[in-house]
């Protein structure tokens, strides 16, 4: 724990999700599909940059808010459950990182190791 903090200030810094690199490896992986469709994302005005795999949650959690009106505690169960799965997204996404980088370290260590 606390490893993404160490890289953060004395090594490469966190990457980006959008440009993690995929090898042939990692295509064995199946991507994990959406819960919620386009349609109820749409009717659901989500903005671009909140349609990821948690997208159903977030769609619960508006609707909530939007019902409770000013009780600010009355949505405590949905928005717990809203950034949980955004946690678990985004540790799934640092193991595929960390995994890419560590294969393409390896391809590069071996094709070093073939040229000499």
């Amino acid at each position: 724990m606390g490893a993404h903090l160490v890289r953060r200030y004395m090594g490469e810094p966190e990457p980006d999700p959008r440009t993690i690199p995929a090898s042939p490896v990692g295509e064995q992986f199946q991507e994990r599909e959406m819960v919620a469709t386009q349609e109820e994302m749409n009717l659901a005005k989500l903005p671009l940059a909140h349609r990821d795999y948690c997208a159903h949650l977030l769609i619960k959690l508006m609707k909530c808010k939007r019902d409770m009106g000013l009780n600010i505690f009355g949505c405590m169960d949905e928005r717990h459950e809203y950034d949980y799965c955004q946690h678990l997204d985004y540790v799934q996404r640092m193991k595929q990182y960390e995994r890419e980088r560590r294969l393409l370290v390896r391809k590069a260590y071996k094709e070093q190791m073939n040229a000499e």
